[in-house]
């Protein structure tokens, strides 16, 4: 059979371009290298009976109406806002830090002197913790020391395995101080989490007389680039490839590798109705892995007597059997060995990147969304 578009990749990016290019008409065969549909966003029951996210947590979140009415054709939303507290010692505190956190750590009068203090320096929403750690008021000082040594700086060495100063500002630009008690980890206009699970949402986009799915299935033992040409199973095709896989591994890794975090997660079945105050839990100051989450907090998921919880623990990507690259690491030496990897695409014009690995960039599941749309309206 021919196809116009052969898909590497069944993640949210490859089944929304499949899903759209179908509908336009064209015959799409989408590869999945996993033994299931969905890639990162799989999500089953247990041995419990609850419903877990396989490859860690999945809360859809976004501004982008198109985005939204998109998936909505695909499921309904249970309302979910998502909160994330952090554990100091006893003491559970709003990420991000805010004017309850400050209340708590501060107390009610100093609370409200550091309040108005910050509203006069920077007479904004929010404000970043190095901003304040660099303030000439030494109070907002005090302020920004206190957030950075129990929110912010022990988290991010376990998650990158770097100091702070070595992670890209980018990277740590997105922890802020918020002058609000909004305790909402997004503020986003639309939040929720798909009714029945992500997985249902993959199969219903991929359920298309135009789409022909294979699991079990690694795309690279069957595509080979040369030339400027594109094979599959052995013959030149004229499809035009999307790529969703990691764009060293395309190339054989012909520049060298490039490095990733990757997360070993843990999951924990416990005999009792509820485990944490909410889904997800950050331990900043304390313990080797980074956070917990409870899922039936995440999910609404009603069922009595049992949760399962998953501790997660970043470490670096070494492309070992069964280990998944979940981060991309930014650097400027990434940077330029990943621009050369770009270089080689430009010699196969029907080969196309897309996604969170293949365009080696931090992607919310939203801008993964967006990007595939955009993408199948630019493809011939």
């Amino acid at each position: 059979m021919t196809y116009r578009y052969i898909i590497c990749g069944s993640g949210l990016a490859g089944s929304v371009a499949a899903r759209v290019l179908a509908e336009k008409g064209e015959r799409v065969l989408l590869l999945e290298k996993l033994d299931h549909v969905g890639g990162s966003v799989y999500d089953c029951e247990d041995q419990a009976g609850v419903l877990i996210h396989k490859y860690g947590p999945h809360i859809f979140h976004t501004n982008n109406k198109r985005v939204y009415d998109f998936l909505s054709r695909f499921t309904g939303w249970r309302d979910y806002q998502h909160r994330v507290l952090a554990r100091i010692g006893d003491r559970y505190l709003p990420v991000p830090f805010n004017i309850t956190a400050l209340k708590m750590v501060y107390g009610q009068e100093t609370a409200d002197k550091y309040l108005r203090l910050l509203k006069e320096s920077y007479g904004t929403d929010t404000v970043s913790v190095m901003s304040l750690r660099s303030s000439g008021i030494p109070e907002l000082r005090e302020l920004g020391n206190y957030v950075y040594d129990n929110i912010f700086l022990y988290y991010t060495v376990k998650q990158w395995g770097k100091s702070p100063s070595e992670v890209d500002p980018g990277t740590t630009a997105r922890v802020p101080v918020r002058l609000s008690e909004d305790d909402r980890y997004f503020t986003d206009l639309y939040q929720g989490m798909p009714e029945n699970g992500y997985t249902e949402v993959i199969n219903r986009l991929i359920k298309h007389d135009n789409i022909t799915v294979e699991t079990s299935c690694d795309a690279l033992e069957r595509l080979k680039l040369s030339d400027g040409k594109i094979f599959f199973d052995g013959e030149e095709t004229d499809a035009d490839i999307i790529y969703t896989g990691e764009a060293d591994r395309l190339f054989r890794y012909r520049y060298g590798a490039l490095p990733y975090r990757t997360l070993d997660f843990r999951f924990e079945t416990l005999e009792q109705d509820s485990f944490q105050p909410c889904a997800t839990v950050n331990y900043t100051v304390s313990e080797d892995f980074t956070r917990i989450t409870e899922f039936k907090k995440l999910t609404g998921q009603k069922i009595n007597g049992v949760t399962t919880i998953m501790k997660e623990y970043p470490k670096e990507y070494s492309a070992s059997e069964g280990e998944i690259p979940y981060y991309p690491v930014a650097c400027k030496e990434s940077a330029a060995l990943y621009e050369r990897y770009l270089a080689e695409c430009a010699a196969y014009p029907r080969l196309h990147l897309l996604g969170r690995l293949a365009e080696y960039r931090y992607y919310n599941m939203d801008a993964v969304v967006a990007r595939a749309l955009e993408m199948c309206e630019d493809v011939r």
